[in-house]
């Protein structure tokens, strides 16, 4: 079926040219010139015109939590079936004791960044009921934090004590009261949705030319990556790349040349991708998607995360991966 796919996309395309090159040379060259395709900006520019990209280019989340610590609210917007993102409700919510970002722990400040929901905590699980009937635990530190140093933990969005009365502020979490965090809860998919923090109210106004470049840089990476094009692939990252696990990225490229001098056959496919501005910058972005790996020594099938920053020509240097 896949081969057949290919045939058929690539006739539509290139018609005669594509179907001598797959009866002389086969399937390989087809898929070659297929993979060179999907690093065109037309291509994407054709692919995110009928996306909403209010909040960013969006492929896997159905839930956004948009949270401005200046006016101390939390918003809900939800995806309707034509795709787009419909906002729902506004909630007033209590944010860290500080303002700006936070850095370490015990700061008193709530961070901004890009989070999802990693855990749910309700009575049933224990939680204390100064934190409301539950808690929603996101992702904070990110990948992000981590590059920048960040540390600290326990960033939930959850609800008020049932019992006694709070102060109008917290350590670094987001509340709100019971009966919207039970709302939340009977509206939201987890595994769907996306938090955005921010100290401003989070600007809708991102320009689609910019993810499509995005986009079609990031397969022109991918493709690369698969025929083992060592310098076009570095290029790809800052000289001030550093990886998740700490490595930096003179190790970084010599791990690579070793990777690509092997001169496997790669299969890397790339699914659900999400591109998102970063809040309080003009030139950061995160991409994350599913990807599956497949060569003769290695597999991988899960999450990849990358945090990228737009160089004066536009061109995306990967500051760090996970």
């Amino acid at each position: 079926m896949r081969i057949v796919f290919l045939i058929l996309v690539s006739l539509s395309l290139y018609a005669g040219d594509i179907l001598t090159n797959y009866r002389l040379n086969g399937i390989t060259d087809i898929e070659k010139q297929m993979d060179m395709e999907l690093t065109s900006v037309k291509y994407w520019s054709d692919i995110v015109r009928s996306k909403d990209t209010s909040f960013g280019y969006l492929e896997s989340y159905s839930n956004l939590l948009i949270c401005d610590k200046s006016e101390q609210t939390l918003e809900f917007y939800a995806q309707e079936q034509n795709g787009n993102f419909k906002f729902k409700k506004r909630y007033n919510a209590f944010t860290g004791k500080l303002k700006g970002d936070k850095v370490k722990e015990g700061d008193h400040k709530t961070p901004i960044g890009i989070y999802t929901i990693v855990n749910k905590l309700s009575k049933d699980t224990q939680l204390d009921p100064f934190y409301g009937p539950l808690a929603f635990v996101t992702s904070y530190p990110n990948v992000y934090d981590t590059y920048k140093g960040k540390n600290g933990s326990g960033i939930w969005i959850h609800g008020l004590p049932e019992q006694e009365n709070r102060n109008e502020f917290t350590r670094g979490c987001i509340v709100i009261n019971n009966q919207s965090i039970e709302c939340l809860n009977r509206n939201i998919d987890m595994a769907k949705t996306l938090i955005i923090i921010d100290d401003v109210k989070t600007k809708q106004n991102a320009q689609k030319e910019v993810f499509a470049s995005i986009l079609s840089q990031l397969y022109a990476w991918r493709y690369s990556w698969i025929y083992d094009e060592l310098d076009n692939y570095l290029n790809f990252y800052s000289q001030d790349f550093v990886r998740e696990d700490g490595v930096a990225f003179q190790q970084f490229k010599d791990y690579k040349n070793r990777i690509f001098k092997k001169n496997e056959r790669k299969s890397i496919v790339f699914n659900d991708i999400n591109v998102i501005p970063y809040p309080n910058s003009s030139n950061i972005y995160q991409i994350n998607f599913k990807e599956l790996y497949k060569s003769d020594s290695f597999k991988f099938n899960g999450e990849k995360t990358l945090i990228i920053e737009l160089d004066k020509n536009k061109k995306i240097k990967i500051l760090t991966e996970k």
